[in-house]
């Protein structure tokens, strides 16, 4: 009997959980993105490089046919060998009509190179809304427009997007994009949908620089690694509110190796463990289909009736289903050639989020950090 209703138990907890975060998905669906406003103040658009990435020039193109009437763009690289450079000389001299700087400096401010090089970047800024967004994303010409709408609102102190992950046709690649598609962003949508308004992602992050002055500047985050999140907290305790904008952008997953997805997903893992060091541990119900696999090994083994176990087991897999086929839609090639790594991804995530309890450290662009409690990154000694 108790392992009955252990069972019944886990297929519950997993079937209410997949409902109800299939409605968020679908009201955020419902959440298009508006037309643009008439007023559009100019802008500063920083973009830190390091690596020239696959696709990295179709990437920076993108931002650079805007439909916003004057927006500058920082280009900020750390050493002036790094490949980045050549790629962004090329979108200079392609664009001559475009304001486009491009900053090399070697300056480190903390561990968080990142954050350092937008430091270095923001000295050359001429405009008092600023746009952050990673190197990999891929945005439409309607991005800037869109996403810089809700800081007309002097209330709102910064807007973010959520992202899709976008796979080459490495298999590493295409598991790391389910992770984005199929778990994280519906595990975001969910919190969005109760009044959440915490989420920051580092793909795009717009704020003034008024506001960016009022928290003490990029030096607040500058060994924190999770530098988006804390930005965000810090915006938030000026009293200002985060706006979660519905335009998405997409960012390319090139893994090319066991290595490089479970080093890549290690950190992000680490990164949610330090923002919330106690639901941490419960994430593991957010699992919805082996969860929800554990509750029928149980029920059926506890004697319980299979129509009781069949119906919730029956709406977790659906509800996992849809979310597997909604970044594949019209694409049956995909839909069914990736059909076997939906078992792989799931196992997966549950494999690297136990791992995650027994390290701090982390690999990020290839040198190792050890990242504390209090969530800065420190040099192992």
């Amino acid at each position: 009997m108790l392992m009955a209703a252990a069972g019944l138990g886990l297929l519950g907890v997993t079937a209410g959980y997949s409902l109800v975060t299939f409605t968020a998905w679908l009201v955020w669906q419902r959440n298009r993105p508006v037309s643009a406003p008439r007023r559009r103040p100019p802008i500063t658009l920083l973009k830190p490089l390091c690596g020239a990435e696959p696709g990295l020039y179709e990437h920076l193109r993108g931002f650079c046919i805007q439909d916003y009437p004057q927006y500058q763009i920082i280009f900020g690289v750390r050493d002036s060998k790094d490949p980045a450079c050549e790629v962004a000389r090329r979108i200079v001299a392609e664009f001559p009509a475009l304001p486009i700087d491009v900053v090399i400096d070697p300056q480190q401010h903390g561990t968080n190179l990142k954050i350092s090089n937008l430091i270095n970047m923001l000295t050359h800024a001429r405009h008092e809304w600023l746009v952050m967004a990673d190197s990999d994303a891929f945005v439409g010409p309607d991005y800037l427009a869109i996403v810089t709408a809700p800081l007309l609102d002097p209330g709102v102190g910064m807007v973010t997007c959520t992202y899709r992950g976008v796979p080459t046709s490495s298999v590493w690649s295409r598991l790391g994009a389910m992770y984005i598609n199929e778990w994280y962003v519906p595990s975001v949508l969910l919190a969005w949908l109760f009044g959440y308004e915490g989420y920051v992602s580092g793909q795009t992050m717009c704020l003034r620089q008024e506001t960016l002055r009022a928290i003490g500047g990029l030096t607040r985050i500058v060994n924190h690694l999770a530098d988006d999140h804390r930005l965000g907290e810090l915006v938030h305790g000026l009293g200002l509110r985060i706006v979660l904008s519905p335009y998405q952008v997409e960012g390319e997953h090139h893994e090319q190796s066991y290595e490089s997805l479970t080093r890549h997903e290690m950190r992000w893992m680490r990164t949610l463990r330090v923002l919330r060091p106690l639901s941490f541990a419960f994430i593991f119900l957010t699992f919805s289909l082996p969860l929800a696999t554990l509750g029928l090994v149980l029920g059926s083994a506890g004697g319980l009736r299979p129509a009781l176990a069949l119906v919730p087991y029956a709406i977790t897999g659906t509800v996992r289903l849809a979310f597997y086929a909604a970044p594949r839609y019209r694409q049956w090639r995909r839909l069914i050639g990736d059909l076997w790594l939906l078992p792989v991804r799931d196992l997966l995530l549950c494999w690297i989020w136990f791992r995650s309890f027994f390290t701090s450290r982390v690999v990020w662009r290839g040198t190792e950090f050890d990242v504390g409690a209090d969530g800065l990154m420190r040099r192992p000694t």
